[in-house]
């Protein structure tokens, strides 16, 4: 299938580059996504984030080179982007167990890291419900931080920010001026994703009588969104994150739908009896129409 052709040529780049420089925008643009999805993809696929699996790669071909040729150890570092030989015998070390001169030892144990390719696994093991929905402008209020978008940073720091804002005020405050409850649900949106990093805002929408004093407003334009659900669950948080894993690793790998790189939505709703539901809306474009919406303005939102 198409998706799999693209990740494996992205693959195949990746694995023609490891010693010099790899950039990941190109890697992203044979994999037909931008680099930000590009890389969340693969980490939700693989469980490994994509600079650790060339990190791998590279100390693995570092590896195989200082036992197979006769090159100084300086000269393997600055080949597979280590900036001094130091750096690089760290790195090696921390992965292989031995300094980089004990790897030509007859008989030293050393770790290979495989070249990853990407195939269809049939499991049939878990469904995943999800509707399209036609969304109208949408007017968000609230407050926003920069969110570290390597690695699992994000399920580290969102939940920092959630707790600092709960801790603050912030969160009461935005309850009380979009008139619910104390114990009202609010939303919050991901957006401008920049790649290495992404805003993160906790919020409600708009009230009619504009944006509350003391609040940004995030813009949002019209857009078509798959939206998943976590399903009831008791008080607390749903399993956010094996959701967001579900619809990157299983959902986009086999529909017949593509990222519209636009904003995110995590909706929590209060279900009455202690039964809460939280539901992440994905941007998406059918594949067909891919090409036109990388340039089109309706995927992009506006902080004021």
């Amino acid at each position: 299938m198409d998706w799999l052709e693209r990740m494996n040529g992205a693959m195949d780049y990746i694995e023609t580059h490891l010693s010099g420089s790899i950039d990941f925008d190109q890697a992203a643009r044979i994999a037909c996504c931008s680099t930000s999805y590009f890389q969340r993809m693969f980490s939700f696929i693989t469980d490994v984030p994509l600079s650790e699996y060339i990190r791998r790669r590279r100390l693995t071909l570092a590896a195989f080179e200082l036992q197979s040729r006769d090159l100084r150890v300086i000269d393997i570092a600055m080949k597979y982007g280590y900036e001094s030989p130091e750096a690089f015998s760290r790195a090696f070390k921390k992965m292989h167990g031995v300094m980089p001169m004990s790897a030509r030892n007859a008989g030293v144990s050393l770790k290979a890291y495989p070249r990853m390719s990407f195939h269809i696994s049939i499991k049939g093991d878990t469904e995943i419900s999800y509707r399209i929905e036609e969304k109208e402008a949408i007017e968000m209020f609230g407050v926003s931080a920069e969110i570290n978008a390597a690695d699992e940073q994000p399920f580290v720091e969102i939940p920092a920010f959630w707790t600092k804002c709960i801790s603050d005020g912030a969160v009461a405050r935005i309850r009380k001026a979009a008139g619910l409850e104390e114990n009202g649900q609010i939303n919050a949106v991901l957006y401008n994703n920049q790649g290495k990093e992404f805003s993160y805002m906790i919020g409600y929408y708009v009230p009619r009588t504009g944006r509350p004093d003391g609040f940004e407003k995030l813009s949002i334009p019209p857009q078509s969104y798959a939206i998943f659900s976590t399903g009831l669950y008791p008080g607390g948080q749903g399993d956010i994150h094996k959701l967001w894993k579900q619809i990157f690793s299983e959902w986009f790998p086999t529909c017949n739908y593509e990222h519209a790189d636009g904003p995110e939505f995590e909706m929590t709703y209060d279900r009455g009896n202690s039964m809460y539901e939280m539901e992440v809306w994905i941007p998406v474009v059918k594949k067909s129409a891919r090409s036109s919406s990388l340039t089109d303005s309706k995927t992009h939102a506006s902080l004021t």
